[in-house]
């Protein structure tokens, strides 16, 4: 699956979006007013327009097929269209301006949007969807969100858990920022982590959990007292948890979704080694 949102996808994407404000369904948010004053008729298109170019300025209206925006764009776009959608529900039939009164389902509408979206993604191997409240996240490979989804924490200290559960939420963002800043959180909770466990100073503590998931002496408990050593290291020369001017940044999304899983796998061990989770 790819991040990208090519000419093809994007030019589908209007197209959902513009058939819901003709059928009045962002007449939820944005209703048109019946001029006798009998009720909601169906969709303001200007304030409709108006609220995007303010909430979602990186975003050009009216939509242009041709010119695809930058992807984060398009899923912020998304999400303004979510939050506005509802399932028009005709009422009474006013002959005068022929038109309906409307009510809306925001539930079904939202649904209906959420999945005509999911398919267009899922068809063209974009690997973003919406989620059912409507917020775009990324759709990882199913050993890896597996992995990522189900981990419990219970590592006895509050504030490790809030960074492990925050690192979680974070790296399933379709924001490349968002990602940064989950293997900052993860990398806190990893030194946090080294010193759970009773000892009169961090090396003792942290050989302590090694202790914990391999037998002291193998050759297993050796290479985790490695992979221990190379992620520290890697968070010192990384532009991870600081940002001093000899650090080297991360800047590709894979890069950072190796990393992620590699020190996720390494903390997962160690939780569940120790009996607090994972």
């Amino acid at each position: 699956m790819i991040e990208t949102i090519d000419e093809r996808v994007w030019g589908g994407l209007p197209s959902l979006i513009e058939t819901r404000i003709g059928n009045g369904a962002f007449g939820f948010r944005f209703p048109e007013q019946c001029p006798d004053g009998q009720g909601p008729c169906g969709c303001d298109q200007q304030a409709f327009a108006r609220v995007l170019r303010a909430e979602v300025p990186w975003i050009e209206w009216p939509l242009r097929f041709g010119d695809v925006p930058e992807v984060p764009a398009i899923l912020d776009l998304l999400e303004f269209c979510a939050s506005a959608v509802g399932e028009p529900i005709e009422g009474f039939f006013h002959s005068y301006f022929r038109h309906h009164h409307l009510t809306w389902d925001r539930d079904a509408g939202l649904a209906s949007f959420v999945a005509d979206v999911n398919l267009l993604f899922r068809r063209n191997g974009v690997a973003f969807e919406l989620d059912a409240g409507g917020r775009a996240r990324r759709v990882l490979p199913q050993p890896i969100a597996e992995t990522v989804g189900w981990t419990m924490f219970q590592t006895g200290d509050d504030e490790t858990d809030r960074l492990l559960e925050a690192a979680r939420a974070h790296f399933i963002s379709p924001k490349i920022e968002n990602r940064r800043d989950a293997l900052e959180k993860l990398w806190d909770a990893f030194e946090r982590i080294k010193t759970l466990e009773p000892g009169p100073n961090k090396k003792v503590q942290a050989d302590t959990l090694l202790d914990r998931a391999a037998t002291p002496g193998t050759g297993f408990r050796d290479t985790l007292a490695e992979e221990a050593r190379g992620l520290t290291t890697i968070g010192n020369a990384f532009r991870i948890r600081h940002s001093e001017i000899g650090q080297e940044a991360i800047s590709r999304p894979e890069q950072i979704d190796w990393l992620f899983v590699r020190m996720f796998a390494f903390v997962r061990l160690i939780l569940r080694s120790s009996g607090r989770g994972g």
